[in-house]
């Protein structure tokens, strides 16, 4: 009795291994537990002369998605070529466990791709003991072909009796008529937590192996279901290990794991804010700096210099007897509430006693994004408050910008204004059907010519020095090559323009934003392109409407053009879900001429962290549009400032695309509206707001 009150691990909260399909799993086989809320993992496993590289995300406490990319070598049997593939899972954990009953999760692997990984699983894993935890489970597809048996769910229909073994060649399909189809088997293994850092595992597998082994391609012989390995944690990140599979191979794994939610360096190594410097008692009563001629002279370069100090800048000042509006410019914090936070802490020290309401609009672009009021006996009283974060956040005032601060005055010498930056570039392309990675270095000038709020010139110019981009794969469609052609592009374009652009930003009117930009809109089209954004700074909706000239440039990417040219345009819908989940629908015409629509879902983190995905479905149908079938694909965006601890705006992005074609293929247009004017309005600021008092 004592051992069943005994407090227990349970498997979605256990301490977990990823197996060699680098998701949740014992060696070969899945279990039931999910990883830590937002977890991603990165697992590189080899055996058989099969390397698969997975991306696997946490999505949610429940459910996970996993992106694999595998070269099995000397697939084909005729030329012996090797087979490079790429596939998509999705798993939701249905159950959790309790003291009597398991944590049941089911599976769709290789959901998207060519097939050959594809098979579905229901699984529950049980801890027994706090380092034990079995696993059983039953498996359809390529998880039901050793020592299968009729499909239990044969009597919800005959259509469960029979499973497709063909592929459409093209992948990238959902073949949800596959799905829990045709025979199923049994799979099962144990787990035991031997020390904090060893784990051994054997397990019973229902894969038959039959493509890797059938006559002709041999790629192993497959002479046992069991297979047995153990796991080795380095570190909380680091995690190697080491098997011995179907009685004849000997494989293993590297895994890395992270979570956006927790920073790799704790603490901030940033500057210190200013402290609060509250006014003596009865001291807002006194106006007498009103009749100094040149108080605003003064107060405007006592803030300029105190702005500095934190990296950020001031652009215009407008000052009352008793308010203040303070226009900045934020370069540095990725969380706009701390650059607001700061700005207001600096007010306290600046301004005059009888200044009590301050505006803060940050500008970004030109534009002015928002307006935050705030009342300086809160900034005051709240420093060192309890829940001193909402309460802050409760009191202040989220405003739209438009009519506020146009009649401050700015900074002198802050308009024209050049910089320029020279240094090493590096891009990269990821899982084409023919490499896992393809990169060019060099190195990249860039300059900015602001000329005006909101109205700059601007561009950059690469020299390439090494690399292998230039090979990348052309297209297999029949589609106008509005994409397809990149590698003549990388090829030709040494030096290259890759972008050199006039653009002008600026506030519409209230709620509305605009933007104008025309030159080398990018590496591979030049044009014009116009921007009308509607979004409240109170709502969670945006609606956005673009239209676009676009002419394709010449390979070489200096100043010539090609007779290519087209007129594309979305119409682009914007949510916030809430709980850092967001939404947008992109609808409209691509460079190919196709009509159709985006659709992206991320996931985002306060500090700066995305993890989403995205498909685009458009009139061409997935014969034309080729290998693939459909544009898809994820895109992950890495905060600088979460791994070296100090505050900067700087950004790591990524898209990974199996592959590039040319149906669903949009203009590359910098500084598009929504993502210049989001990070300041309410719901973004209502998430990041516990850095204010940073």
């Amino acid at each position: 009795m004592a051992l069943l009150l005994a407090p227990m691990a349970q498997a979605q909260d256990s301490a977990i291994t990823y197996g060699a399909y680098g998701t949740p799993g014992l060696i070969d086989m899945p279990t039931a537990q999910s990883a830590a809320d937002a977890e991603l993992a990165a697992t590189i496993s080899y055996f058989a002369g099969t390397t698969r590289n997975t991306l696997s995300f946490q999505i949610n406490p429940r459910l996970s998605g996993s992106f694999r990319y595998t070269r099995i070598e000397d697939w084909i049997i005729a030329s012996g070529r090797d087979n490079y593939d790429r596939s998509f899972d999705l798993r939701y954990r249905l159950v959790d466990e309790r003291q009597f009953r398991p944590a049941i999760a089911i599976g769709l692997q290789d959901m998207i791709g060519t097939g050959i990984y594809s098979g579905e699983y229901v699984v529950a894993t049980k801890q027994v003991t706090p380092s034990v935890g079995l696993t059983g489970g039953i498996g359809w597809g390529r998880l039901g072909t050793y020592d299968g048996f009729r499909n239990p769910l044969r009597f919800f229909g005959d259509d469960f009796e029979e499973r497709d073994a063909a592929t459409t060649g093209l992948g990238g399909q959902l073949e949800t008529t596959k799905w829990f189809r045709g025979d199923a088997a049994f799979f099962g293994g144990v787990a035991w937590q031997a020390t904090d850092q060893l784990t051994l595992k054997a397990e019973y597998s229902s894969d038959a192996y039959i493509p890797e082994t059938i006559p002709g391609r041999d790629l192993f012989e497959r002479e046992s279901p069991l297979n047995i390995g153990l796991s080795y944690a380095f570190s909380d990140s680091v995690t190697m290990q080491a098997y011995y599979l179907y009685g004849s191979e000997l494989g293993a794994a590297l895994n890395f794991t992270l979570n956006p939610k927790e920073p790799v360096v704790n603490g901030g190594l940033g500057q210190r804010p200013t402290p609060v410097l509250p006014r003596p008692p009865n001291a807002a009563r006194s106006v007498g700096w009103t009749q100094q001629p040149d108080a605003p002279d003064i107060l405007r370069d006592s803030m300029q210099r105190l702005l500095a100090a934190e990296d950020m800048m001031l652009e215009a000042l407008d000052i009352t007897p008793t308010t203040v509006t303070v226009l900045i410019r934020n370069d540095t914090y990725i969380a706009g509430a701390e650059a607001i936070g700061r700005t207001a802490r600096i007010l306290t020290r600046v301004m005059p006693a009888s200044i009590e309401t301050f505006t803060i609009v940050p500008v970004v672009g030109g534009v002015r994004a928002a307006a935050v009021t705030i009342s300086r006996t809160d900034v005051e009283a709240l420093e060192f408050e309890p829940d001193n974060a909402w309460k802050s956040y409760a009191r202040a005032q989220i405003d739209d910008a438009a009519t506020i601060g146009t009649g401050a005055t700015y900074v002198e010498a802050l308009y024209p204004n050049f910089q320029w930056r020279l240094g090493p570039y590096i891009s990269a392309t990821y899982f084409d059907p023919t490499s896992p990675v393809r990169a060019d270095i060099g190195i990249e000038l860039s300059a900015n010519y602001a000329i005006a709020p909101g109205l700059k010139i601007s561009g950059d110019i690469r020299k390439r020095f090494a690399g292998n981009r230039e090979g990348e794969p052309g297209s297999g469609s029949t589609l106008p090559r509005v994409r397809t052609d990149g590698p003549a592009y990388l090829a030709e374009g040494d030096p290259a323009i890759t972008r050199l652009t006039t653009a002008y930003q600026f506030n519409l009117a209230p709620d509305y934003y605009g933007r104008v930009t025309g030159g080398y809109l990018e590496s591979m089209y030049g044009g014009v392109s116009t921007e009308v954004l509607w979004k409240p700074v109170q709502s969670r909706l945006g609606i956005g409407v673009e239209l676009n000239y676009a002419r394709k440039r010449d390979f070489d990417q200096l100043f010539g053009f090609q007779d290519y040219d087209i007129v594309t345009g979305h119409v682009s819908g914007y949510y916030d879900f809430g709980n850092s989940i967001h939404g947008q629908i992109d609808v409209g015409r691509y460079l190919a001429g196709d009509y159709g629509a985006t659709f992206t879902l991320d996931r985002e983190f306060d500090n700066g962290w995305r993890v989403g995905a995205f498909a685009t479905f458009t009139d061409v149908s997935f014969d034309d549009f080729g290998e693939g079938s459909f544009d898809k694909g994820l895109r992950i965006s890495v905060p600088i400032g979460h791994f070296i601890g100090t505050p900067t705006k700087r950004v790591y992005q990524t898209t990974l695309r199996p592959l590039t074609r040319d149906g669903g293929a949009r203009l590359n247009v910098e500084d598009r509206l929504y993502e210049t004017v989001r990070n300041y309005h309410e719901s973004d600021l209502r998430g990041g707001w516990g850095r204010f008092w940073r």
